[in-house]
């Protein structure tokens, strides 16, 4: 094995939920996309796969063509380091709109600032202000 990089199945909403992302996280980008077309297995314009970073941290996603019985999970969520309070809450902010808060934006004991959510998309990300002791 040679990497490892993060897949996520959407249904129909792979490029908007990109371009949320995107806009949330500095050193973005969409890299690469190809979309179904017509009389193609998915929805003419919809994600056939994709590719973009976040921060530099590259992912990939589709829009799934076939409808399943699952979706995401909060037990598997994308978990964000943010360098100031600000950042945690504007990006808690923006991820939680129209989505669901599964621990308020707070201090706990192993951050002076975290909060949970998943987004209107169902990805789950748990964000945390970084420690002032890291390395």
């Amino acid at each position: 094995m040679t990497k490892i990089t993060t897949f996520l199945m959407f249904e129909g909403k792979a490029e908007e939920a990109m371009n949320l992302y995107i806009s949330l996280f500095e050193n973005s980008e969409i890299t690469s996309i190809s979309r179904y077309g017509v009389n193609e297995a998915g929805a003419e314009g919809t994600v056939v796969h994709a590719t973009f970073s976040l921060n530099g941290q590259e992912f990939m996603c589709i829009d799934s063509n076939t409808q399943h019985a699952f979706t995401f999970t909060p037990s598997m969520s994308l978990y964000v380091t943010c360098d100031t309070e600000e950042d945690v809450s504007k990006v808690f902010e923006k991820l939680s709109l129209e989505g669901s808060v599964l621990m308020p934006l707070g201090a706990y004991p192993f951050s002076e600032k975290f909060g949970w959510v998943a987004d209107k998309y169902g990805v789950s990300w748990q964000l945390s202000l970084a420690s002032p002791h890291r390395e």
